[in-house]
């Protein structure tokens, strides 16, 4: 009678900060204050830039730091998660404002936070892995083109005759007036640019942004530089945040539940994967139903505060992280420090240049577009990978993330299922006497002393990436069998993972052999390099071949260590 499976225990609701202060010390008090504060720096001319590319004035990219970012802080389910305004919403939040003004927004991210918070209590924090990383690194390289694209004028300082919304009608009105450059503002985008790119390889600990920010405004100050600034634009309020209750109507609800929905997806997605970023860093594990919840609650408190949509920021909670942040407090440090410097030197912010805010864009467009990713999918994934990787990416830039996530994602299923068609075979087996007739079962095999083997069933894809996490769990061997014969398909996924277990054999001088490897996860190892990497003399068609080799190489090592 087989035994029946037991049920993995289920992912606590409870905020991480409440975890950790059973054993919070003073120590780490200090530490926590000194990473906000820092972290706080760093949010805060980012905070401004995209509120700005977001179509809304600067104060409300600092409501957003301040009231979500305390909020997922206190509720989140990572020890370390910073979220605030991140360039992933900047285009959807723009295009709502121009169309639906700041109430429209309002309500959508209500609904996304609505949204959210249902996911996390309905435990869908896990079904987040089953959207393809083809689909996520397209969105997020046409965010990061409609982002540069989207600040070209202010870098470039050109005086557009018409106001665009879309994307490709903002590349024409470029091309349009491009006769129109201020020199000037110009020549403040490329000095801007260049202390942002420089600067952190020689002063890493004080962030590039704000020496940008402080030279480019001392610039365009002294120097009488006809350069439009944020003051020159925009009203500038340094009041707190205050309570606003949008207009609600029913037609509005309906009208906005597309807008809600992308929010919603965008900002799981991306606070999800920034706490797995988070998660290697300090070998933590968060909570993602938690997450969810938390993510969800700040949006509402956001949009009712002023704000606009906030979801984990990667490259904040990593500065969290290396300046010994630990624990959800030093996140509410930074939500407090914002709002100080909000009420304090809010006043200074009017003087900081277009052209300074354009390129700090630039930079923070060029460290999400993951471009490198692109490059190793398009070198070792097969090519319905790729294409759905550049119909998200075309459709992102070209129409808007709703499209794009959704054709995207229906692509991936329908490629998907036809390449589990074309492998899937049905055949039966004769038992006799319930004795395994099976010649090739490994327990009738004699294995080599130092050597493992690992037998991989069913293929390797996307959903199933975090099965092959501890294939190399005994260290202190020679060889690694990797047998691979019900392996039927793999895509761009598995052959990240083969390529992780890879690299820590060879971390840990273990050598690995490969056992009857079918024909299309062989084209796409192949592709990938591995043969190369490995050698063919590592690839076998048989387990008992396999074996052979695997002692032939026992052997080898032993006589170098004689």
């Amino acid at each position: 009678m087989a035994e029946k499976a037991l049920k993995p225990t289920e992912e606590k609701l409870k905020p991480k900060l409440f975890s950790v202060m059973k054993t919070y010390t003073k120590e780490q008090f200090i530490k926590d204050i000194i990473a906000g504060v820092i972290v706080a720096i760093i949010a805060l001319p980012l905070s401004i830039a995209l509120a700005l590319a977001s179509g809304v004035g600067p104060e409300q990219g600092l409501y957003t730091a301040i009231i979500a970012g305390f909020i997922v802080s206190f509720l989140g389910g990572s020890r370390v998660q910073i979220a605030g305004p991140t360039a992933a919403f900047a285009t959807t939040v723009a295009g709502i404002v121009a169309a639906e003004g700041m109430d429209g927004l309002a309500i959508s991210a209500i609904m996304a936070g609505i949204i959210l918070i249902i996911m996390g209590l309905c435990r869908f924090g896990t079904l987040i892995k089953y959207i393809p990383g083809t689909i996520t690194t397209g969105f997020t390289f046409g965010i990061a083109v409609t982002i540069l694209l989207g600040q070209i004028k202010d870098f470039m300082g050109l005086t557009f005759k018409n106001k665009p919304i879309e994307t490709i009608d903002k590349v024409k009105e470029i091309v349009n007036c491009i006769g129109t450059i201020n020199w000037q503002a110009l020549l403040v985008g490329v000095i801007s640019l260049a202390i942002l790119i420089f600067w952190p390889k020689k002063l890493e600990k004080i962030p590039a942004s704000l020496i940008a920010v402080i030279v480019g405004s001392l610039l365009v100050k002294f120097s009488g530089l006809e350069v439009n600034t944020i003051d020159s634009l925009y009203d500038i309020s340094n009041s707190l945040p205050h309570p606003t209750v949008p207009d609600v109507t029913f037609a509005r609800v309906r009208a906005l539940l597309p807008n809600a929905f992308t929010i919603a997806v965008l900002a799981a997605v991306e606070s999800l994967l920034s706490c797995v970023v988070a998660d290697g860093m300090i070998g933590s594990k968060h909570r993602s139903n938690m997450e969810l919840v938390a993510q969800g609650a700040a949006n509402i408190g956001s949009a009712f505060f002023g704000g606009i949509p906030a979801t984990g920021a990667i490259a904040r909670t990593a500065a969290n992280v290396k300046n010994g942040g630990r624990t959800p407090v030093a996140g509410m440090v930074h939500s407090v420090v914002v709002l100080a410097t909000l009420v304090a030197l809010m006043k200074y912010a009017g003087y900081i240049p277009m052209p300074t805010i354009a390129a700090i864009l630039f930079v923070v467009a060029y460290n999400m577009s993951g471009w490198r990713n692109i490059r190793n999918t398009v070198k070792t994934a097969p090519k319905s990978d790729i294409a759905v990787l550049f119909v998200t990416l075309v459709l992102t830039v070209v129409f808007d993330l709703v499209v794009a996530i959704g054709v995207g994602t229906v692509m991936a299923a329908l490629l998907f299922m036809k390449r589990m068609a074309d492998v899937t075979e049905a055949h039966a087996w004769v038992d006799v006497d319930d004795e395994d007739t099976d010649p090739d079962n490994i327990l009738l095999k004699k294995i080599p002393q130092n050597t493992r083997v690992f037998e991989i069933n069913g293929p390797m894809f996307f959903a199933a990436s975090d099965k092959y996490k501890y294939v190399l769990s005994d260290k202190n061997i020679d060889v690694l069998c990797i047998r691979m014969r019900n392996v039927p398909a793999i895509d761009a996924t598995g052959v990240e993972a083969l390529m992780r277990i890879v690299k820590r054999c060879d971390r840990h001088n273990v050598k690995v052999v490969f056992s009857h490897v079918n024909e299309q996860p062989m084209k796409a190892m192949t592709k990938a390099g591995f043969v190369d990497k490995i050698g063919k003399e590592n690839f076998c068609d048989h387990i008992d071949t396999a074996l052979l080799r695997a002692e032939a190489i026992e052997k080898e090592i032993a006589a170098k260590r004689a």
